[in-house]
């Protein structure tokens, strides 16, 4: 395993705590706040937008800025997500979950903290692995064919069992529905126009933000305006003291380091991204056997498995990508331009020709956290202030922050009005007691497991047997089946 030596972390320690790197860090973490807090302006927006600028600059201001961005835009989805109830992006939609039902409960504070640090902590844990492991990671994420991607995205779907709220059956019948949209559009196997209604702007599928934004913010906006009620009828917002945030951090210290490690995991596989990483772990949160605690402490579990997963992708993205040359994510990809840019041509000889860049890029990453944990935890008694806006004021504000988020994507007009059907579907759905989030997992994964499962029997003569042969994804199959009979018999004790 090739190491990066002494003298590497030192030269790139020197090149990058100067005052003009640390500088465009910081724009890039208050660029990747604006990003990542906009509903539809995501992180790879953030990064797509800000690659051209970084022609004619060197390496060094060029990864401060990007990767500044990368860092806090994956993190500050989670604060429309606890005040508003609408992620975002998508990987911060398990975080509305938790972090909303905190914001009723006069926790907003709580809720945002709690976001900032298993952020801050999932990022840099993912560095650590991505500093210790990356060619040996890369290397396992190789084994991963179509047979293993199935398994872990039917493991990912069995997530529905623990945010399906009391019905098992609605959340089931939630999961299919999105599976349905997901099937919208080109068939990606056979190319076939499916569902369309010859409408040329589904040929490319169901758009995934615009869906999100459909169902959790249009559809509680409407659930809020029926009941004549909105966000500023929560309940006063507590101040949470930070020196209990260490404590209660301790004690959930094992969910944190297992959802870092799913995370970071779920990174180092090109293509999956923080969607699918912060949906495992907050299946696998426990969440569930926790609200026997009380509900706070089911969504301190929430909050902490989701964000500490979405958080760890960033490191674990880069793996594939700085040692294969391979992007782990959408964002990754993005920055293999930038590299090119520099003309750096990332690969399996990168760490061991350029040791002292990817040093940098580690020590980037590490002050870019700590820079989103200062602004986070700073910013966190001014952001609950949102909810006390009139709702008369605020409900027609998130209607337009949802009809701009949608537009503002593709510009395409097509896309709001899909944000419009979907949220009257989704309000309809959530007033039978359908839960909203197993329809977003089921239209994330839907996709991955229909491909994987057709392209991985097409290439082995349509043999069932090899989904259960292979080491790694009958090891997902069987975690598949213990968790069903855990979630069984929990639900009939």
């Amino acid at each position: 395993m090739d190491v990066i030596s002494l003298s590497s972390i030192m030269d790139a320690a020197t090149a990058t705590l100067q005052l003009n790197i640390l500088f465009w860090i910081l724009i890039g973490v208050l660029i990747g706040f604006v990003f990542g807090a906009a509903p539809g302006l995501t992180a790879t927006t953030g990064v797509a937008i800000a690659t051209p600028l970084t022609f004619g600059v060197g390496f060094d201001v060029s990864m401060a800025l990007l990767l500044g961005i990368y860092s806090a835009g994956y993190f500050a989805g989670s604060i429309p997500a606890i005040l508003i109830n609408t992620p975002g992006a998508p990987g911060n939609a398990a975080t509305a979950l938790d972090g909303y039902r905190l914001a009723r409960m006069g926790k907003a504070d709580l809720a945002i903290s709690l976001a900032v640090v298993a952020s801050v902590i999932g990022g840099i844990f993912s560095i650590i692995i991505l500093m210790l492991a990356a060619p040996v990671l890369s290397s396992f994420a190789l084994e991963f064919t179509s047979i293993e991607y199935f398994s872990l995205g039917l493991f990912g779907l069995i997530c529905v069992a623990a945010v399906s709220g009391g019905s098992l059956i609605k959340g089931v019948i939630g999961a299919a529905i999105g599976m349905f949209l997901g099937t919208i559009g080109i068939d990606d196997v056979g190319g076939t126009i499916r569902f369309s209604f010859d409408m040329p702007e589904l040929q490319g599928g169901m758009p995934l933000i615009p869906t999100l934004i459909a169902f959790f913010a249009v559809a509680e906006m409407l659930l809020q305006a029926a009941a004549q009620q909105g966000p500023s009828d929560l309940p006063s917002q507590q101040i949470y003291r930070l020196l209990q945030l260490p404590g209660l951090l301790l004690k959930h210290s094992w969910l944190l380091l297992k959802s870092s490690i799913t995370g970071t995991f779920i990174g180092i596989l090109p293509g999956t991204g923080p969607t699918i990483a912060s949906w495992i772990a907050y299946g696998q949160s426990g969440r569930a056997k926790a609200e026997k605690e009380g509900e706070e402490v089911a969504a301190v579990r929430g909050i902490i498995a989701a964000e500490s997963a979405n958080n760890a992708v960033t490191g674990g993205a880069l793996v594939p990508l700085l040692t294969l040359g391979i992007p782990g994510d959408t964002v990754t990809a993005v920055l293999i331009g930038a590299l090119l840019i520099q003309g750096i041509d990332p690969g399996p000889f990168f760490i061991v020709e350029h040791g002292d860049l990817f040093a940098q890029i580690l020590i980037i990453l590490l002050i870019a956290s700590l820079m989103t944990l200062i602004l986070g935890l700073g910013a966190r008694k001014i952001l609950p202030k949102i909810l006390a806006i009139p709702p008369r004021i605020l409900l027609p504000v998130i209607g337009v922050l949802c009809v701009a988020g949608g537009f503002a994507i593709h510009n395409i007009p097509f896309e709001v009005g899909i944000i419009a059907v979907l949220g009257i579907a989704g309000y309809t759905l959530a007033r039978f007691g359908f839960p909203m989030a197993p329809i977003v997992i089921g239209l994330v994964l839907g996709p991955i497991i229909e491909v994987n499962l057709r392209n991985g029997l097409v290439s082995n003569d349509m043999d069932v047997s090899v989904f259960f042969t292979r080491p790694i994804s009958a090891a997902l199959l069987a975690a598949i089946v213990i968790t069903l009979i855990w979630s069984l018999r929990r639900r009939k004790g």
